[in-house]
């Protein structure tokens, strides 16, 4: 398995920089900002050709949820996804990280009262996958469905949450994404939801219980890595999360140095 980073406030401003930062830290991919990519791929592909540091997969740089509950942001979301797989494509990257929405709504709060109800979320982020479906295929790429904890999304929780979006849409190139922070709040066992899932599993994010780096808190790094060498995981372990220290860039090698021996 490799690892790869999202982008941190510590790293370079340039992209060139950034991309020579994050190889000699010792990374082996870039999980990049889509509108950072759209809006500099000339800049992005010769980052790559000159570092041979790839762009993994895209995360965030799009206006609106694919399963928005306004309509006209749905499409616009839709219309700038489209835009990031494409210039995926034009780079080698592998796929875009899609939840249904973040932050929109969540039943734990106030006022726990949904503006639209199950079906029509249900119907609402099935045409969007179905529609980004068809993007992948044209495009060669991949959408990752992620499921959030129940504080920030409302729709898909789970990995099983995910798994029938794409069994029961019939989604061909859909894939989960487990993120180790959600998971850690949604799943029984992290093990059993990796395993479970494992023939639709596509990318996973890591962070620790908390969000912070990996390593700084209780999640067992090493048995749920060791679930996914058994089960023939070889996808990318993303970085995604926030960093606890005086030093960030220390402790981002440090968490580093950890996963590698897990």
């Amino acid at each position: 398995m490799k690892i790869a980073t999202q982008n941190q406030a510590f790293f370079p401003e340039t992209i060139l920089e950034k991309f020579r930062y994050i190889k000699a830290m010792g990374f082996e991919g870039f999980e990049i900002d889509g509108k950072l990519l759209v809006d500099n791929l000339n800049e992005v592909k010769a980052a790559i050709k000159e570092t041979g540091l790839p762009v993994t997969s895209a995360c965030g740089g799009y206006d609106g949820w694919i399963g928005d509950f306004i309509e006209e942001r749905r499409l616009n979301g839709l219309a700038q996804i489209t835009r990031i797989m494409e210039a995926l494509a034009d780079v080698g990257g592998k796929g875009i990280v899609v939840p249904a929405a973040w932050g929109m709504f969540t039943f734990r709060l106030p006022p726990m009262k949904s503006p639209r109800s199950l079906a029509g979320d249900r119907k609402a982020v099935s045409d969007s996958l179905r529609y980004l479906d068809e993007v992948a295929a044209r495009t060669g790429t991949c959408v990752f469905l992620e499921p959030l904890n129940r504080y920030q999304d409302h729709m898909i929780n789970t990995l099983a949450d995910a798994r029938r979006y794409i069994v029961e849409g019939g989604l061909k190139h859909v894939r989960i994404i487990g993120d180790f922070y959600h998971m850690n709040i949604e799943e029984d066992n992290l093990c059993a939801a990796f395993h479970d899932h494992r023939d639709l599993l596509g990318h996973v994010h890591v962070a620790d219980n908390h969000r912070y780096q990996p390593g700084s808190g209780a999640i067992d790094f090493r048995a749920a890595f060791n679930q996914l060498r058994t089960d023939g995981y070889d996808g990318y372990l993303v970085y995604e999360c926030r960093i606890r220290a005086e030093d960030p860039a220390q402790a981002y090698r440090q968490s580093l140095d950890f996963l590698r021996q897990c």
